[in-house]
């Protein structure tokens, strides 16, 4: 699926393009299923290239199986079932990846259903747990919860032993997050976050996992605990933000804002590494799993971009082949 030109849905154009080879150090899959991420939304009209060298073709996590190897690669086999995180090109019916940021199909997990985890879980351990420390007995709020990254932060989270807090648009949003393990619930549409975080959490919250930027900075300062930690990974509210630097000294809280697509290669391995070590497991005993609103045929993404802007469903969108 190809971006000829930048724009609505409707630009996304079936097309044939040249079969990819796997280069040292890496394995192409054939593809069975690719998420669809805001990043592709973001791609697709004109705001978000791919890093240098990386395919122009949308999609970030494939699951699927191992056609081919490149030179040097010892750690998979063709015919392996494998999900993968990726830089791009995951919109296509095959695909090349460092062989570092390729994982297992976790036991318990359908093929199509893996593709929704490479993404959410490398962002959600990395962000949560290596970037702020989250530690059991520790209290988390996730800004809409009842998005892909937010159905997996509240599971890693309540698996952890944290408390969990979100915010998310509706009723049945929220029902929905409670069901996962969520305890606090603020409908942003109508009530405040910051004076729940308060009353609920006795003083705030620990970490804040924030996709909305600057529109929340203030608010999400004001919201942390002492030695609090606010991480942010989402733009949807904006580039351009005031932070009271007083009141964050106060608190000796902490800022990070963090991308994971343009990362070295390195880096995406160590994060797939972990999440293999640690998230796997929990997958594998049933005390997480991939959250799947709906599947779309990849002739059919346009429909499935138009979903995810709506922004009514409950984790992850899938493209199939």
């Amino acid at each position: 699926m190809t971006i000829p030109t930048f724009g609505g849905p409707e630009v996304l154009t079936l097309a044939e393009v040249p079969t990819p080879e796997p280069g040292p150090g890496q394995v192409r899959i054939a593809v069975a299923a690719v998420g669809v991420n805001r990043a592709d939304l973001l791609q697709r009209q004109g705001f978000y290239p791919p890093p240098p060298g990386e395919s122009d073709l949308p999609g970030l996590e494939v699951s699927g199986t191992i056609d081919a190897l490149g030179d040097g690669v010892t750690s998979w086999r063709v015919g392996d079932p494998v999900c993968a995180l990726l830089a791009g090109g995951g919109y296509a019916a095959q695909v090349v990846v460092t062989a570092g940021q390729v994982l297992p199909v976790p036991g318990g997990v359908s093929l199509v259903d893996a593709a929704a985890l490479p993404e959410v879980a490398c962002t959600v351990w990395s962000n949560l747990v290596q970037v702020a420390g989250l530690r059991a007995g520790e209290r988390l709020l996730v800004h809409g919860g009842s998005s892909g990254i937010g159905t997996m932060a509240i599971q890693i989270a309540r698996a952890l032993g944290v408390r969990v807090a979100v915010t998310a648009g509706s009723t049945a949003k929220l029902e929905a997050c409670t069901a996962l393990g969520a305890e606090v619930l603020v409908n942003y549409r109508d009530e405040d976050f910051v004076a729940r975080l308060r009353e609920e959490f006795d003083g705030g919250a620990d970490v804040i996992l924030d996709n909305m930027g600057a529109a929340y900075l203030g608010r999400n300062v004001d919201a942390l605990a002492t030695g609090g930690r606010l991480v942010v990974i989402g733009l949807q509210g904006g580039v351009k933000g005031e932070l009271n630097l007083g009141v964050l000294l106060s608190k000796r809280g902490a800022v990070h804002a963090t991308s994971l697509r343009a990362r070295p290669a390195a880096e995406k391995a160590a994060i797939v590494a972990a999440v293999r070590d640690h998230v796997w497991p929990l997958i594998e005993a049933g005390a997480v799993r991939p959250i799947v609103q709906a599947t779309y045929p990849l002739e059919a993404a346009a429909e499935a971009h138009r979903a995810l802007a709506e922004s009514q469903h409950v984790g992850k969108l899938l493209l199939t082949l």
